[in-house]
């Protein structure tokens, strides 16, 4: 596995206006997703093999998997940038970056204008502290 990039305060924010968007439209397919998948389940499960899908039941199939295909390239798109997508329900997330050179995460909610807080990698969004001078000093040497 490929070492996770590395991030400043100020490169992390840097890429807040492509983050922005890409997780503005994750979670708006994402519940759209969803309620497709649930019509698709309702028409579908009193069916048999036997009688096969319906023309209306295939077509909930299929824009369930284009919704969920587009989901999967919003994933794909915030990997490309080096930050880890985190929540469906908030909107998190994580850069990697360093803290007296040990690996942690620079922590973003949509909403947020900017970065504000960091967390312990196995800390999660319940252990989010405010970025201090250590953080806005960290530089990544490349």
């Amino acid at each position: 596995m490929p070492a996770p990039r590395l991030f400043t305060v100020r490169e992390a924010e840097a890429t807040l206006p492509l983050v922005r968007r890409v997780v503005g439209d994750l979670l708006a397919a994402y519940p759209r997703w969803r309620e497709l998948v649930a019509q698709y389940e309702v028409l579908a499960a009193p069916r048999t093999a036997e009688q096969g899908e319906s023309l209306e039941v295939r077509e909930l199939r299929e824009a369930a998997a284009r919704e969920a295909q587009r989901i999967h390239d919003f994933l794909v798109e915030l990997e490309g940038v080096g930050c880890v997508f985190k929540g469906f329900d908030a909107g998190l997330v994580d850069f990697y970056a360093l803290r007296e050179d040990r690996l942690v995460f620079l922590c973003w909610r949509q909403g947020e204008e900017q970065i504000t807080h960091w967390h312990e990698v196995d800390a999660g969004y319940a252990g989010r502290q405010p970025l201090d001078e250590i953080m806005h000093a960290e530089t990544v040497n490349g």
